[in-house]
């Protein structure tokens, strides 16, 4: 039997609905990228793509939407675990990274200074 303690993806807690649906699309095109994920596998969110694209179906926005959520979730829990903690602790940094930036923008740059252009051609008179 599969030892399935190894199969921890541990997501970062806390966030809204759409910046965790963007944490999964930007996981989703690094896995792509990633030459250690099985070509195979790669095809269920490009086949989810094509699925929503091409009107096979029967109309309707929610079994395309049902289709696309299900091949990105198992193409992500079959990716390779540690593949996939690798990918979203880096992505985890570059967000820290923003949110400190954004941070030290805010407290730095917050103060308005108010002055005026004077020419420098011009002589005092």
């Amino acid at each position: 039997m599969a030892d399935n303690s190894k199969r921890k993806i541990t997501f970062p807690k806390g966030e809204g609905f759409f910046d965790g649906l963007l944490l999964r699309a930007k996981l989703i095109f690094r896995l792509l990228a990633d030459s250690r994920v099985n070509p195979v596998l790669k095809l269920l969110p490009i086949g989810s793509l094509i699925y929503l694209i091409v009107p096979l179906d029967i109309p309707g926005p929610i079994d395309d939407a049902l289709v696309v959520w299900m091949a990105s979730y198992f193409f992500i829990e079959l990716c390779p675990p540690d593949v996939v903690q690798e990918h979203l602790e880096a992505l985890n940094a570059t967000r820290k990274v923003m949110d400190n930036y954004q941070e030290t923008a805010q407290t730095t740059h917050g103060e308005v200074i108010d002055g005026e252009i004077v020419d420098g051609d011009t002589e005092a008179k």
